[in-house]
């Protein structure tokens, strides 16, 4: 008997050569001609490089509409993206774009599709078919519970608490390195504990096991291990799809971009969309080599710029284009503008000191709201969060109306709170809030004990008399001792710096913070020590409490009130929170030789490299008007004052693509001299520049 073979058309071919016709025409006239040729590009391994403000988004969306318009199988097409919402974005877009199929297209987290591929295949890897999934939360309990049944709670040594233990192990798996690795890293004051957070992570997989438990983590590296150890699930998950689409791919982890290889290896059409300049999140786990590694990994991939800029104007440009051409590892391109030639000229300010530069920001800010900028379309951006201590101060006293993203808020910070409620207690020894708190810091002492204290307190004719209290003599030497510190500083907080009030209270609340933050203590004495350096521009415990006091221990809260109706607040917020969005004015301050980049990445040139990144996604956010800044002279707490450089990023950048602004006090003389013999009104506190 002779065989035949047949040939069914597959149902994904376009349904007729008019049709893709016409899709062109719109697609050329709403691309240019790198986007054109990234969304037009079907088959094979493509890497489009997407510089900042290029219209990458634009370009994922078009190339989903292509693929459906096309003929292409909605079910057979996967977008991977890091939210949820970024994926429904942009199917919803592209079904308003094209074709209302598109809602259709398989799109999501890594982390979701995993769950939906370990839910249909997860049997065939030992996986219970009801099993749960952790949050954050569960997981650490989870651990919790582990630690105890280990009697790790018990050691004589102080061991890592149970959301520590849950950052270890989850970077060591996203990063997939030894746990040993991490601690050396990130945990050096951990690594004598090595062998037992070892042990415990290994009876933690096992808890899991035992109990059908996954954790976020475990979505990702058990669906890599199925994949791997399954060819024929493999082989069958790979045939059912046909394009693989994956967003900011210079943020995908070793796991994430292993998986992408494997769901693609049957039909090879892989999209990495992505900017290798805009790779900061390494401490996530991030891999920057992902991106550039990829058209080594990929035979015959394409590579595709995009290069035309739609947010900034061309000068802005020129400045960041000089700024990441000093990367060591990169994508060269060039980043330019047909939309806003020219433009203001970024500004590299120089400020006399912290408070000048806070001062300068804080008076253009208001300029720019006369000229017609909302307050919402200014961003102050920095290095770390507590670098915008000072000038949250002076926002509040200009009654600008601001909200900040990323990192510890000063006041909301427990450590801080602790210290400044021992300021508190100087300033008015009846504060019983401040009492509450600094005596559940001390040993043994819980909410009871305290609240007895604080009624003898409130008739007390010398409160700092602690011992006296009638209390159980269990508690009266650290009752003593603090009372003591208490009484001799309000005894001098009249006549000695505010600065040496408050090392003295550093100092004896040293030990209870390592007690108390074990985990983090260093970070921790950190903020503090950036504290106490603010307070060098205090001279009285007045004042400070009562900027602090703006609201009640709320001083840098999530956001301020508008001081018009309906005003949006401006934004402050750390340059790693900032990504992906874009204002009118952006500053950037501090921009300090050893803050960015970090005096901690100076060894490492991978370090120094992400540091660059990080200077430039910062830069990249301004739309119109963009302003570098430093202080001059550096206060630092435990040292003289000091000369601060600016970043070296900064410096080695051509002056011809900005211009230096220096700051100079105006002076009521100057005034005087300028204008007619008249009575004048008192000088304002304003800068010429």
């Amino acid at each position: 008997m002779s065989t035949r073979t047949f040939i069914l058309k597959s149902d994904d071919a376009p349904s007729s050569e008019a049709s893709v016709a016409v899709s062109l025409e719109k697609y050329r006239r709403d691309l240019n001609d790198a986007q054109f040729d990234a969304v037009t590009t079907t088959e094979g391994a493509i890497l489009v490089v997407a510089g900042a403000g290029t219209g990458k988004t634009k370009t994922l969306t078009y190339r989903a509409a292509y693929l459906v318009e096309s003929g292409v199988a909605p079910t057979s097409i996967l977008l991977l993206t890091f939210t949820r919402r970024a994926a429904q974005e942009m199917l919803n877009r592209a079904a308003m774009l094209g074709d209302g199929r598109c809602a259709s297209i398989l799109g999501g987290t890594f982390h979701s599709y995993a769950h939906r591929l370990l839910r249909q295949y997860g049997t065939s890897i030992g996986l219970a078919d009801n099993f749960i999934v952790l949050d954050q939360a569960d997981s650490e309990d989870a651990i919790e519970i582990v630690r105890t049944a280990l009697g790790f709670h018990k050691k004589e040594k102080r061991f890592p608490k149970k959301g520590t233990l849950q950052h270890i192990i989850s970077a060591a798996a996203n990063k997939q390195l030894p746990i040993e690795t991490i601690l050396d890293h990130s945990y050096p004051h951990f690594q004598s504990l090595v062998a037992d957070i070892e042990k415990l992570a290994v009876a933690y997989q096992e808890y899991k096991r035992a109990n059908s438990l996954l954790d976020f983590d475990d979505l990702l590296t058990r669906l890599k291990e199925l994949l791997l150890e399954q060819p024929s699930a493999r082989h069958k998950i790979s045939s059912t799809l046909r394009y693989i689409m994956v967003d900011e791919y210079q943020d995908t982890n070793v796991v994430q971009a292993e998986l992408v290889r494997l769901l693609s290896e049957v039909h090879g059409n892989v999209m990495a969309v992505g900017d290798d300049a805009q790779s900061i999140y390494s401490f996530r786990g991030a891999n920057y080599r992902n991106i550039l590694d990829f058209p080594k990994q990929y035979e015959n991939c394409k590579l595709i710029k995009l290069e035309e800029n739609y947010r900034s104007t061309e000068r802005i440009l020129n400045m960041t284009n000089a700024v990441i051409n000093q990367a060591k590892e990169k994508f060269a391109k060039t980043l330019f503008t047909t939309q806003k030639l020219g433009g203001e000229y970024p500004a590299v300010v120089s400020a006399p000191d912290e408070r000048f530069q806070s001062r300068f920001i804080s008076q253009r800010i208001l300029e720019l709201r006369e000229e017609g900028v909302p307050l919402h379309q200014v961003a102050v951006l920095m290095r770390n969060s507590r670098d915008s201590f000072d000038l949250e101060l002076e926002l509040r006293k200009r009654n600008l109306p601001f909200v900040k993203y990323g990192g510890q808020k000063i006041v909301e910070a427990a450590h801080i709170k602790d210290f400044v409620a021992y300021l508190k207690l100087l300033h008015n020894p009846k504060d019983a809030l401040s009492w509450n708190r600094v005596l559940k810091l001390l040993s043994g002492i819980g909410p009871k004990t305290a609240q007895e204290v604080i009624e003898w307190i409130r008739t007390a004719e010398q409160p700092y008399r602690l011992e006296t209290a009638t209390v159980s003599p269990k508690y009266l030497e650290s009752l003593r001792k603090l009372g003591d510190l208490l009484a001799l500083l309000s005894h001098n907080v009249q006549t000695q710096p505010l600065i040496s009030i408050a090392e003295a209270i550093y100092e004896y609340y040293k030990p209870i913070l390592r007690e108390q933050y074990f985990e983090d203590y260093p970070k921790r004495e950190k903020d503090i020590e950036n504290f106490l350096a603010i307070m060098l521009n205090y001279t009285t415990l007045q004042s400070l409490l009562a900027d602090l006091a703006l609201e009640p221990l709320d001083f840098s809260a999530i956001e301020t009130k508008a001081t018009l109706k309906d005003e949006s607040p401006l934004t402050l917020s750390t340059i790693h929170s900032a990504k992906g969005l874009e204002w009118h004015t952006v500053f950037l301050i501090n921009a300090l030789d050893g803050v960015l980049p970090s005096r901690y990445s100076a060894a490492d040139s991978a370090q120094l490299d992400e540091e660059l990144r990080l200077l430039y996604v910062a830069l990249t956010r301004a739309k119109n008007l963009l302003y570098i800044s430093y202080p001059i002279i550096c206060s630092g707490y435990g040292a003289d004052d000091y000369f601060g450089n600016p970043s070296r990023f900064i410096s080695n950048v051509p002056e011809e693509v900005y211009e230096k602004l220096l700051l100079v006090q105006e002076r009521a003389a100057q005034k005087q001299l300028a204008a007619p013999k008249k009575e004048l009104p008192p000088a304002k506190d304003d800068l010429a520049f």
